[in-house]
């Protein structure tokens, strides 16, 4: 019913930028949560930044003030634009949205597979 395709990751140096883009599909009557998590080999998934319907937002110790999330609402959309990039932020990166398809009356979160941010020189 709803589909999440991330795309953008790739392998970057070490203080450079990457933007990623994160695409809810399919018989959506409306979104109200997106964020964007990470999973690095060995380690448990975390939480890097969300944003509600309304546009509020909430980052990670880690990448506060180098991570910009932002929606379009519009396009159910989200973006996560990487500055400063480090090694540790070497992970795969999923997009996690809540949304309510026609056929439901109440929200769900549904997963994209990911993508992958690769900072090494």
């Amino acid at each position: 019913q709803v589909q999440v395709v991330e795309s953008g990751g790739a392998l970057v140096q070490p203080g450079g930028s990457l933007r990623l883009s994160c695409a809810a599909s399919g018989s959506i009557s409306s979104i109200n949560y997106m964020a964007w998590y990470r999973q690095a080999p060995g380690n448990q998934r975390e939480l890097v930044a969300d944003i509600t319907s309304g546009g509020s937002t909430n980052y990670a110790s880690s990448v506060k003030g180098r991570f910009t999330i932002s929606g379009d609402n519009a396009k159910n959309t989200v973006y996560l634009q990487m500055n400063s990039l480090k090694p540790e932020d070497t992970a795969v990166y999923h997009c996690n949205v809540h949304a309510k398809p026609y056929s439901s009356i109440s929200y769900s979160a549904y997963w994209g597979r990911g993508t992958q941010v690769t900072v090494s020189s």
